[in-house]
Formats: C-alpha cells, structure tokens, sequence
C-alpha cells in the first residue's frame, strides 16, 4: 500500500520575516538619500560661499560673472522680444512715415515745415511727414499743397485729434458720419484720427468740393458747409494762410495785406456734396460787407517771421 506524503505547512513566520526585510531596506535608503542630500547641500553651499568669497577678493574676476550674467540675460530678452515681434500680425499702409527730419525734405517742404512748426508750436519731424504727404497727395490731385495745409491749418491747427462741437473730426475737419465710406480703405471710421489718413480723405473731400464748386473759393464754402453766411469769413481766413504758407514755399518776402473774397452761391447739383462741417473750432471773423472792402491786419507775429 503507497503512503501519500503531504508537504508540510510553511511556517506562519516567513511572511513576517519578508516584510521586516522590505521595511528595513526602504529604512536604509531613506536614510541614505538624507544623508546624501544633506551633503550636498553642504558642498553646494560651501561652494557657493567660496565663489562669493572669491569674487569678493578678486574685483576682475567679479567684473566677468557679472558681464557674462548680464550678456546672457540680455540674449533671452532679445529673443523674447523677437518672439513676440514674430506673433504680432502685419499691419497695412507700413510705407507711410509717421515722422520725416526737416533737413532730410526738400528745400520747399522744409522751409514750410520749419514755419509752420514756430507758428503753431508742433513738432517739426510729425509735421514734416504732413507736409510731405500733402505735397505728395497734392501733385497727384492737382491741388496746390500750401492749399491743402492753408485747410488744416485753421481747421485744427495741426491737432489731429481735435473735434468740433457738431462732430467734425481730426485735421482736416472731416465730417467722419458722413464720409465714412471714404474711410473704408484706411481701416474704418476710427482712421479719422490717423493723421495721415484724415488728411488723404479730407483732400478728397476738398477735391470735390471744389470740382463742384467751379472754384477754389467756391469749394471752400462747400466745404466748411456755410449755410446762415457766405462763407467769406472762413475763405479769407484759408486764402490768407494759403498765401503766407505759398510764400514761404517760394522763398518770398511775407505779404502783409491780403484780398478780401466773397463766395458766390455755390451752383445746385443733383447730388449736392455734403458739408464736412457747420462750424469751426474757432468762431470765424464777420465778413467785410462787399461795398467797403477792407484788408485784415496783418499778423505781426508772421511778418517777422
């Protein structure tokens, strides 16, 4: 008869015996890991503190840490700021110069912007850029530019955010709620303060004005939209500016009286242009009646000039 054998139990103590085992190893890494950072630390620290001594003691040595440190702090500023300069999107009419140095215009262009820039206390160098734009808008409209800047000139006084009390906007004046559409290739209606884009529209405005008008005085009364005056007060305060910035341009003695000019009533047309204001930033002089014509005082400050 075979006798079966049966394995014997294992013993209850082995179990235990692993896991003491387990505990102790993870105990003697820890314990090994402290150990390890806290020398470290140590040798970090006195590492440090060497360096700082060193550094202290020898002032060249300090001088090319500290050039070093700051070269490399101004390396990640640059490429910092050519990232963001990467992200920011184009934006249009880049060919237009915000500001232009006198001397660098032509003679005309700088002598007027060198006057204009005493009269009216402006900078020369954004004044300049206006002066160009309008010389430059000015040939390619057939629009003397003196003209164009005889406009901006009592309009604003070169102010490109100023505002009438009716809601004629920026240098030229332009009423923007009724020529918004112009303003649709310059980004919209808040262009109106972009010097140079209310300057463009505006010439248009002008341009029209008088091309309706039959005349330059005539289109001045259009365009300061005279409706209880004739509009002489405005066009003789504009036709005198016009001469005076024209003589400078020219290289000419400052004239010292100027013609009295009264609009005629603009001619009626099927689609009347509308008036870019009702009126101006400054309250205009009473016009001369036109049987006694009388010539405005010369400005004494201009004749010196």
């Amino acid at each position: 008869m075979t006798t079966l054998s049966i394995p014997e139990a294992q013993p209850k103590g082995n179990a235990s015996t692993i896991q003491s085992s387990v505990f102790i190893a993870l105990a003697d890494a820890y314990r090994g890991f402290v150990a390890f950072t806290r020398n470290g630390m140590a040798v970090l620290g006195a590492s440090l503190a060497a360096l700082v001594i060193t550094l202290a003691v020898q002032s060249d040595l300090r001088m090319d840490v500290e050039q070093q440190l700051l070269s490399w702090l101004q390396e990640r500023q640059d490429s910092a700021v050519a990232a963001d300069d990467a992200a920011m999107p184009e934006e249009g009419n880049d060919d237009r110069l915000a500001v232009a140095q006198p001397p660098l215009l032509p003679k005309q262009q700088a002598a007027v912007t060198q006057w204009l820039s005493r009269k009216y206390r402006v900078a020369p160098e954004p004044l300049g850029a206006l002066v160009a734009e309008a010389f430059a808008v000015g040939a390619k409209v057939r629009l003397d530019p003196t003209l164009i800047l005889a406009v901006m000139a009592i309009e604003s006084r070169f102010n490109p955010y100023a505002q009438s009390p009716v809601g004629a906007q920026g240098l030229m004046q332009v009423l923007t709620r009724v020529h918004t559409d112009k303003y649709d290739d310059y980004g919209g209606a808040m262009a109106a303060f972009d010097p140079l884009s209310n300057l463009r529209v505006g010439v248009k405005v002008l341009q029209d004005c008088i091309k309706q008008a039959g005349s330059v005085e005539g289109g001045l009364r259009l365009y300061v939209g005279a409706v209880t005056t004739d509009g002489s007060g405005y066009i003789n305060k504009v036709m005198a500016e016009h001469l005076r910035i024209q003589s400078v341009a020219l290289g000419k003695p400052m004239p010292t009286s100027f013609p009295i000019f009264t609009a005629a009533p603009a001619p009626s047309a099927p689609e009347p242009i509308e008036p870019t204001q009702t009126g101006l930033l400054d309250s205009p002089p009473e016009a001369a009646p036109a049987s006694q014509p009388v010539e405005p005082p010369a400005d004494a400050a201009l004749t010196n000039s």
